[in-house]
């Protein structure tokens, strides 16, 4: 296949050459024919590279025609959503009120979808559509027409009959208009809508929005109306928004009836519902907190997904004025020590497991929308299906009948917030508080949703600017919605992160293949928050038609197996280090990247779902700290070490002094050391002890004096145990850092000064299995400390000189070394003291 963009412009060429020729015909043919009437635009489907199960199902006729707002129903109604009339814009053009324009969309698929009929970006644009109001709506007569907007990406000015009604800058959030005084009497209505959308090009959010996409982690932008439109009638005094907060200790639900218009002095009435059964009742001012009563509440989780049905009549006097429907799940998330000693997430008081993929809602045909509302629940479907109870959706919110189904199909949901553009430096001042304003938008909108139960507002340092501003917000989004989690910042370790803010609810790492296995740390757990990345090519499924993942397999057969792998890896991570969830990516392909359960286009089902839903609900029912991991065995006594190397003496081998592990040398010299005889490297040699000293899944200690010919750009390893893959550790020089380093692959405990090339130092790494940590001391003094609660086994030998990676022999040591110590413990900072003093 090839990429969107290559479709649409070979066959927008083709429209030009084929109009050209036409009017060249009519040239030629003019006198002798007449010139035959303009034909009236219609919307016609593009060509996806790819088609859904429900691609087909799309027209103007069937364009998602659901009630978009579960939470807040009111029986008369009117979608919007169909064929609307289409430009592109320039900068500053007027809008074209009263005028037709050339091309039509299908609304509510965003411009560069197939499912829109134009595939193609445009920087401005614009929308444009008439309608009529139902007569029995009785506008004016104490009534008023509201306009309501899903989304629109990026910079929306909405227009009635030639006033401006609305404008609404940010690409996820709703916005509404009362658009009465701008209607006519009677008859046709007009709606111009103006859309800016630049995306990448500017610093606003856009997530994994990109012009150009780069067959990697970024995709195809979505601009324009990209969720519903519609409109209804309602009474001048009414019903804006519900606040609900479930509380389980209580058997009570907080409300505060929002209102808009001139609703001053009305009162609201809430009748909670099991079905046709009152259960609780209350009356209290509108606009003010309330306490509703629901005794013996029946609590939602995903084993059991109840929801209780409520209705809201607005009183005035006594006389309702207004009547509107919606529902709630009673359910508390917070967090408690579990028998380990080690702080888990809670769902009504009991540890469970966040078992969650990566969702990133994308759609070869609908990109940013998908096609229809079935199509919508079936990735959330699938979640159950595989034995997931999360998800984490991410960079990317949903429409609201997205966070409805996950509610009734019983999903716990982790909202990311859109990321700001990365690899451009850190946002301007303006852009920073626009993102914070579509954060706390972002949050106030979707606090009512039962299956949300946290907030993620930044990912990977894409977009951050300050670790102070991350603990600011993650402090505020805690304020503005007390009710729920957060997890300030996923992959906090990775990519462009300023680091650990300290602040929040969560500490979350991404490891790829991983998983990440943070542990828990004074009042915030710990979640693995994107791991795994299992790929496979499906040919004819593929956008581009190859594709990439973080470990691509050849099989259906091998993927499960890596995937079960993978999660037993989870399971450990749970039990031995208290991780609290871990997210996989991810639940469908996505454009060039291969690593999901399904194909891009949902029709192919790529692992054995029946060993995934297995090992996923094994996880759920065993990682709930019932346990704790047994303790490390002591290993042996003394500062000799249980293998040791002077280098004194001459010859092709280094003699263990401590053990039998004689060291086979290659391109070493003996020079003088610390203290009698040293080892000198120079870029090509090893001390090979041939055999594996350190049982890396454990508690070790290693320890050497060592001076460097060179402290640049390279990286240079003084002890290692090879793994066949990567070494199992590295007590190194980081080139990357410049800086000494005792570190696993992609992990580095970091000394805070850049050695001096000429000068004997003194380095010890420290593995703790008690603990969970990896640490580094330099000449005597521990300098840095990274969590590290799980360590892979390996087989491979102890080396002196060079590292691995990749399987092959790196990072040769150029400089000289002394005294090299192996110990089977991890030793006191008063026992590495006393070794660095020649103990």
């Amino acid at each position: 296949m090839v990429s969107p963009a290559s479709t649409t412009r070979p066959r927008t060429t083709r429209k030009l050459l084929s109009a050209l020729a036409i009017t060249t015909a009519a040239l030629l043919t003019a006198a002798a024919t007449p010139v035959a009437a303009a034909q009236e635009p219609v919307w016609r489907m593009g060509e996806p590279p790819l088609t859904t199960p429900w691609t087909a199902q799309v027209s103007p006729d069937n364009a998602l025609p659901e009630y978009p707002r579960p939470q807040l129903t009111r029986e008369k109604w009117q979608n919007l959503n169909g064929t609307w009339e289409f430009a592109a814009a320039e900068a500053g053009e007027a809008p074209p009120f009263g005028r037709s324009l050339g091309e039509r969309v299908l609304v509510p698929y965003p411009i560069e979808s197939a499912l829109s009929g134009i595939q193609r970006h445009e920087d401005r644009m614009w929308y444009r559509r008439t309608f009529t109001v139902p007569p029995d709506w009785r506008i004016h007569h104490g009534r008023a027409l509201k306009l309501h907007f899903g989304a629109v990406d990026y910079d929306a000015v909405v227009w009635v009959n030639g006033k401006r009604v609305a404008t609404h800058r940010g690409g996820y959030g709703a916005f509404s208009a009362d658009i009465t005084d701008a209607l006519r009497p009677r008859g046709e209505q007009e709606i111009v809508v103006g859309v800016e959308d630049r995306t990448d090009a500017t610093w606003q959010p856009v997530g994994k929005q990109r012009l150009v996409p780069d067959r990697g982690i970024f995709y195809e932008g979505a601009s324009g109306i990209w969720q519903t439109v519609w409109m209804e009638p309602v009474p001048t005094a009414h019903v804006v928004e519900l606040d609900m907060v479930p509380d389980i200790d209580t058997s009570t639900l907080g409300m505060t009836v929002r209102t808009g218009g001139n609703a001053a002095g009305l009162r609201a009435e809430v009748v909670v519902r099991d079905g046709r059964r009152v259960v609780g009742r209350a009356v209290g001012a509108a606009d003010r907190p309330m306490e509703v009563p629901v005794p013996n509440a029946k609590l939602w989780s995903p084993e059991s997904p109840f929801l209780y049905d409520i209705d809201v009549v607005l009183r005035d006097r006594g006389r309702p004025v207004d009547r509107v429907s919606s529902y709630v799940g009673m359910r508390e998330i917070g967090t408690a020590t579990g028998a380990d000693g080690k702080l888990r997430m809670t769902l009504n008081g009991e540890i469970l497991f966040h078992m969650s993929t990566l969702d990133q809602g994308y759609w070869p045909d609908g990109i940013y929308t998908a096609p229809t509302d079935e199509a919508l629940r079936f990735d959330l479907e699938q979640h159950k299906r595989l034995g997931f109870n999360t998800v984490r959706k991410h960079i990317k919110t949903e429409p609201d009948r997205w966070y409805y189904h996950a509610d009734r199909l019983g999903l716990l949901v982790w909202q990311d917030m859109p990321s700001m553009r990365t690899g451009a430096g850190r946002p301007p001042v303006e852009a920073q508080r626009q993102f914070e304003a579509e954060l706390h938008e972002l949050v106030e909108e979707k606090k009512d949703w039962t299956s949300i139960i946290g907030w993620v507002p930044f990912n990977e340092g894409w977009g951050e600017w300050s670790r102070e501003a991350t603990g600011r917000i993650a402090d505020e989004i805690a304020r503005q919605d007390p009710t729920r989690l957060v997890n300030a910042h996923s992959g906090v370790n990775c990519c462009d992160s300023l680091g650990d803010s300290g602040k929040g609810d969560v500490i979350d790492w991404h490891q790829y293949v991983g998983p990440a296995a943070p542990q828990p740390e004074g009042d915030r757990v710990s979640m693995d928050g994107e791991h795994g990345g299992f790929g496979l090519e499906v040919e004819g499924h593929m956008w581009f038609g190859e594709g990439h993942a973080y470990e691509m397999t050849p099989d259906k057969a091998t993927l499960t197996r890596r995937y079960v792998e993978n999660q037993r890896d989870v399971l450990t991570a749970a039990q031995r280090c208290g991780i609290s969830g871990a997210v996989y990516t991810q639940i469908t392909d996505v454009e060039h990247e291969v690593n999901g359960f399904f194909t891009y286009d949902r029709r192919v089902e790529k692992m054995d779902f029946a060993r995934v839903r297995a090992i996923n609900e094994e996880i759920v029912r065993t990682a709930d700290g019932r346990t704790a991991p047994p303790a490390p065995d002591p290993g042996t006594p003394g500062l000799g070490g249980v293998h040791r190397y002077e280098f004194e003496g001459t010859g092709p081998t280094a003699v263990d002094s401590a053990g039998s592990a004689d060291a086979a040398l290659t391109n070493a010299e003996r020079v003088p050391g610390v203290q009698g005889g040293g080892l000198s490297f120079r870029g090509d040699g090893q001390a090979d002890t041939g055999a594996a000293l350190i049982d890396t899944a454990g508690s070790y200690s290693v320890s050497a004096w060592v001076r460097l010919d060179e402290a640049a750009g390279g990286f240079q390893t003084v002890v290692s145990q090879d793994s066949g893959s990567h070494s199992a550790f590295f007590l190194q020089y980081s080139g990357a850092d410049q800086r000494w380093a005792m570190s696993f692959a992609g992990l580095r405990a970091l000394s805070p000064d850049k050695p001096e090339p000429g000068r004997w130092y003194h380095l010890t790494g420290v593995r703790d299995a008690a603990s969970g940590t990896l640490s580094l001391f330099v000449d005597g003094q521990r300098v840095a400390q990274q969590s590290a609660c799980l360590a892979g086994e390996s087989s491979g030998s102890t080396v002196i000189g060079r590292g691995q990676y990749g399987g092959q022999p790196v990072d040769f040591l150029r400089g000289d070394v002394d005294d090299v110590r192996i110990f089977d413990r991890a030793l006191s900072d008063e026992e590495v003291a006393a070794v660095a003093a020649r103990g």
